[in-house]
Formats: structure tokens, sequence, C-alpha cells
């Protein structure tokens, strides 16, 4: 684990049926979001859910009509989030982004130390 760091998470709510052009809105996000070298995103799709106008935003029986709701989260660096919220702002007609202060911890196999640890692990077990 490194250090804690500070960091922003960005929180876009919006449905599956929301564009951006012809692409699907979380798509053409996330697409710039790694065009613009954030950190990363993810996409998570909800059951259910409503926003200002009410409408239930909720799978149909035609595959045609599916209106999940999605939720898109950014993790990085404020002034990196900062540089983002304008393309955003081209980007949605409708949805609710969220801004929150987060702390990251980050978890990887490229961590210092693990290859030793690993080797510590077997040779310490090898009776």
């Amino acid at each position: 684990m490194d250090l804690p760091h500070d960091a922003v998470l960005l929180r876009i709510f919006t449905s599956v049926s929301d564009r951006s052009g012809l692409d699907p809105l979380y798509d053409a996000i996330v697409t710039k979001a790694r065009e613009m070298n954030l950190a990363g995103a993810t996409v998570l799709r909800g059951c259910l859910g409503f926003g200002h106008s009410a409408k239930l935003h909720q799978p149909h029986l035609s595959p045609l009509r599916q209106d999940y709701p999605v939720v898109v989260e950014i993790v990085d660096a404020e002034e990196k989030i900062n540089a983002f919220l304008p393309v955003l702002d081209e980007m949605m007609e409708s949805g609710l982004v969220t801004l929150e202060k987060a702390k990251v911890l980050q978890y990887g196999r490229q961590r210092a130390g693990l290859a030793q640890r690993i080797k510590e692990h077997f040779l310490g077990h090898a009776h």
C-alpha cells in the first residue's frame, strides 16, 4: 500500500440511454477521461433510479428501450479533475455531477518489496 494522498472523486449520474453524439454518454466520458490521461474511470450500472424529472430509470422488457441508471466514477488529482470539468460540461445535456475530496490508497502488483515478501513467505513455509 502506498501512503494516502489527496484526490478528488468525480461522480457522474446519468442513464444508459443518454448520448454524447451517437455514443452512449458513459462511453464518451470514459474515452475522453482516458484521452486526457486521468488515473482511471469506472462505470457502474444501477438497477433503479430517478433524477430531477422523477422519471424512473429501470430495465424494460424490450431490449431496445433499456434505461438503466449509470454512475461514472473518476478519481484523480484536483487539478486534473478541474481540467476535465469543462470537457464534461460540453458532453452532458442532463444528469448530476458530484465532487468530493478523497484520500487514495493505491495497491498494485508493482509495489516495492512484493517479490521479497513472496520469497520470504515461501522460504518460511518450506520445511
